[in-house]
């Protein structure tokens, strides 16, 4: 049953390496400068991630969201929180995010605990936002089944007419997460399928351990 038009699909990687010896030794530190690269390339969107989650029972879902932060306290995004994947994370906050920077030949890999971030973050961050985002996170009932388009934008120009005197404020239903890192993978693409795949895991000493891994 195999699509020969699709297997024969590839791309040979050649355009960089991963050595353990030029590494940081913390991967936060390292996610830095690969991210560093990938903005001097002027990668269309490289804060874009794919977001893993998965039910208590270990149903997964995956979607695209967007990084706004990070630091050595882990790495930021927002959403609604009673969406589908607030809920997933409610129940269970074991979470991957996956970047692919295709442009790089690189993919960056992490799994860790969510956890929600402080209130003043996600109050500064909403505020910071165009006041159509604003008014789209209020309007819009993340996940959920709605009757059709016009339901949204009825509810976008009641929004859009309450608020024409003062800009919206954060909704208790929207805000920020904080994933905390336990496991960081970077893959830089090689020739022939021989791709360089290294693993940050905490070494028990406040520290981090480096493996290869096989590709």
């Amino acid at each position: 049953m195999i699509n020969q038009k699709i297997a024969d699909l590839r791309q040979d990687y050649r355009l960089a390496t991963l050595n353990e010896r030029e590494v940081a030794a913390d991967p936060v530190q390292q996610f830095s400068h690969w991210w560093q690269e990938a903005i001097q390339s002027e990668l269309e969107e490289p804060n874009a991630m794919t977001l893993a989650t998965s039910t208590a029972n270990g149903r997964p879902s995956a979607r695209i969201v967007l990084l706004k932060s990070f630091d050595e306290n882990g790495f930021l995004f927002f959403t609604n929180y009673e969406s589908r994947k607030g809920h997933e994370l409610a129940e269970n906050p074991y979470v991957t995010l996956l970047f692919f920077w295709k442009e790089l030949e690189r993919q960056v890999r992490i799994e860790g605990i969510v956890s929600k971030a402080p209130e003043a973050v996600s109050d500064e961050y909403f505020h910071s936002r165009p006041v159509g985002s604003r008014i789209g996170a209020i309007a819009s009932p993340q996940s959920q089944v709605i009757p059709g388009r016009a339901f949204l934008e009825e509810k976008v120009k009641m929004l859009e007419a309450a608020h024409l005197q003062h800009a919206p404020e954060r909704p208790a239903h929207w805000g920020g997460y904080v994933v905390k890192p336990e496991m960081v993978e970077f893959w830089q693409g090689r020739s022939s399928r021989l791709h360089d795949r290294l693993r940050y895991t905490p070494d028990g000493r406040q520290g981090w351990k480096i493996e290869r891994l096989a590709p």
